[in-house]
């Protein structure tokens, strides 16, 4: 028992509640905010920092952007891992698709689209296993 507090359990389910409805708001507004960094990465980049993004620095606001997905659907009542499973597989397939379209490729492009499609399998059988 808590000294001052007569029904320890219930705050404890409000808190839990509220926690959840605020984890939820901010779910929404970085699954919209990776989204719009998904299909127009120049649009964000001209309304938050002035200028349009250009080059490399498009991909880099789409891996961002499937980043702030991720971390929506890790902070949406759930399991995190479902977050890192949309990171890693999302990331795995665009970066792979960036080398095979001919866009900007260092020379850790190839090995990082094996490690992240190597990590959404692991964490793929771990998901299916705690199903």
């Amino acid at each position: 028992m808590v000294p001052g507090r007569t029904n320890f359990l219930a705050t404890d389910r409000r808190d839990w509640r509220r926690m959840r409805r605020v984890l939820a708001l901010a779910a929404v507004g970085e699954i919209a905010t990776g989204l719009a960094l998904l299909l127009v990465p120049s649009l964000v980049g001209q309304l938050l920092m002035g200028q349009e993004l250009t080059g490399v620095t498009i991909a880099l606001a789409r891996v961002t952007g499937i980043a702030l997905v991720a971390l929506g659907v890790a902070c949406w009542p759930g399991t995190p891992l479902l977050g890192m499973l949309t990171y890693s597989s999302a990331v795995a397939l665009y970066i792979a698709y960036v080398g095979l379209a001919g866009g900007p490729s260092g020379m850790l492009l190839w090995p990082a689209v094996a490690v992240h499609v190597a990590l959404s399998l692991l964490l793929t059988v771990v998901w299916w296993r705690t199903r």
